[in-house]
């Protein structure tokens, strides 16, 4: 049991090493884009509610 353990946390430990964190600009970069997309989403989203809830207030009227 107590080998199995210790083989877990060494692999563990060698998956860990091969991870590439981001640098500090391409998390920037990342964030940017994030927020671009989204932006974009919350308008068109925004307009197509404004123009469904306009079609629908004349069909109804």
């Amino acid at each position: 049991m107590k080998n199995k353990l210790s083989q877990t946390i060494h692999n563990a430990k060698m998956e860990l090493a091969k991870v590439i964190f981001p640098t500090k600009p391409q998390v920037k970069q990342a964030f940017i884009a994030v927020v671009a997309v989204v932006t974009f989403v919350v308008l068109f989203l925004a307009l197509v509610d404004l123009i469904m809830s306009s079609t629908v207030s004349a069909i109804l009227k």
